[in-house]
């Protein structure tokens, strides 16, 4: 159930190789350009806009780095393009314009954003576009249904779960109880079968990704490796980084 030895080669640039400081905006063309040019894993989020298609984004919300304001779904893939992001001429991407730009040169690593409904058309548009690509990619979620949903689509591409200790925190808020508790301890992965974890660094060493890694052999990814400590941590506990705010 291991991941490809390609994954875990050399860092990922979490979102790219970004700097708001130097007009590089996360997930943005320049950031994926940047870390192509050092040689990085590259690590994108995908969302579902209103027509369809899977848009290079992280919020599910605008606003935050765009002019543009409102749910993404709400949005057609056209309109998404033409919103304007803050202090830069840059425009999102579409996962075909991501894979188009890449064209093979450094692996991908795309994370499946979810609202935990159980849709699965995200995927779906996913598992077409990358059906003509021929470089690495991998695809992983924090919400199992949507991991499940890659190994049925998409049997052939490695893929993983993203996980932490805890749901507690606010940014969890908006799940049931019962979805929360499902993604503990990784209570899924007989179900899900992934090749890598991707696990919070600051909650590492834990027991789920110790026994994913050794028992099972997965592979262990550490995010969001941003410090000094954070680094260490992740030499000792996990197989390779996802990082960000500085160059390895």
């Amino acid at each position: 159930m291991r991941a490809p030895d390609w994954l875990t080669a050399r860092p990922v640039a979490h979102r790219g190789l970004h700097d708001i400081s130097r007009g590089i905006v996360e997930n943005m063309p320049g950031a994926v350009q940047a870390a192509i040019a050092g040689n990085f894993a590259i690590e994108v989020d995908i969302q579902l806009s209103a027509d369809g298609e899977a848009m290079v984004h992280h919020d599910h919300a605008l606003g935050r780095l765009t002019d543009a304001t409102g749910p993404l779904s709400a949005k057609t893939a056209a309109e998404l393009k033409a919103i304007r992001f803050k202090d830069t001429p840059e425009r999102m991407m579409s996962l075909g314009d991501l894979c188009a730009m890449v064209a093979g040169r450094v692996p991908l690593v795309i994370e499946v954003k979810s609202h935990f409904d159980g849709d699965r058309k995200l995927v779906k548009r996913m598992a077409e576009v990358l059906a003509s690509y021929q470089g690495q990619a991998v695809g992983m979620s924090f919400d199992p249904d949507q991991v499940l949903a890659l190994r049925e689509l998409m049997p052939s591409r490695p893929r993983g779960i993203v996980a932490q200790r805890s749901y507690q925190d606010e940014y969890w808020a908006h799940l049931t109880q019962q979805q929360r508790d499902s993604m503990l301890y990784l209570r899924h992965g007989f179900q899900t079968q992934p090749h890598f974890v991707a696990f919070k660094v600051d909650d590492l060493p834990a027991p789920a990704p110790w026994i994913a890694r050794n028992v099972f052999g997965c592979a262990l990814l550490g995010w969001t490796v941003r410090t000094g400590e954070q680094r260490t941590r992740v030499g000792q506990y996990a197989d390779q980084m996802i990082f960000e705010g500085f160059v390895p």
